[in-house]
């Protein structure tokens, strides 16, 4: 059974750096598979997730939504199932639940990623 956690957020202030970290179970090691970072708002249905970032197993092609460019960086350890997202100089309208994704090709829309975590708070006050 394939098992996704995210770990780390809480309350941050605007301006401070807060890491996530995405850690990946009970896939076979045989997998090549994208992940994903999205974020979901209160009154947004889970279709509504915003893509954040997404990465390609080997790391060497990324995407970030343009609000985060500069901002964050998402990277994985494949030898450890874990992937990344850095968020520096957090802004308020960063606030979300944050929950990562499997996707077997890649994707900006949640329809292509199959295993999610239950998501990582990150409230971001000024």
């Amino acid at each position: 059974q394939v098992q996704v956690e995210e770990s780390g957020g809480g309350l941050v202030q605007a301006g401070d750096p807060v890491m996530l970290s995405c850690v990946v179970s009970g896939r076979r090691t045989s997998d090549k598979y994208s992940m994903g970072w999205f974020r979901q708002v209160p009154g947004k249905e889970r279709e509504e997730r915003e893509c954040v970032a997404t990465i390609n197993y080997s790391g060497d092609t990324t995407y970030y939504t343009d609000s985060v460019k500069g901002r964050f960086t998402i990277s994985r350890d494949n030898a450890k199932n874990t992937v990344y997202l850095q968020m520096d100089t957090l802004k308020p309208e960063d606030a979300a639940v944050y929950c990562c994704g499997i996707s077997t090709y890649g994707g900006r829309t949640t329809e292509v990623y199959v295993d999610w975590g239950r998501g990582a708070q990150v409230t971001v006050y000024s």
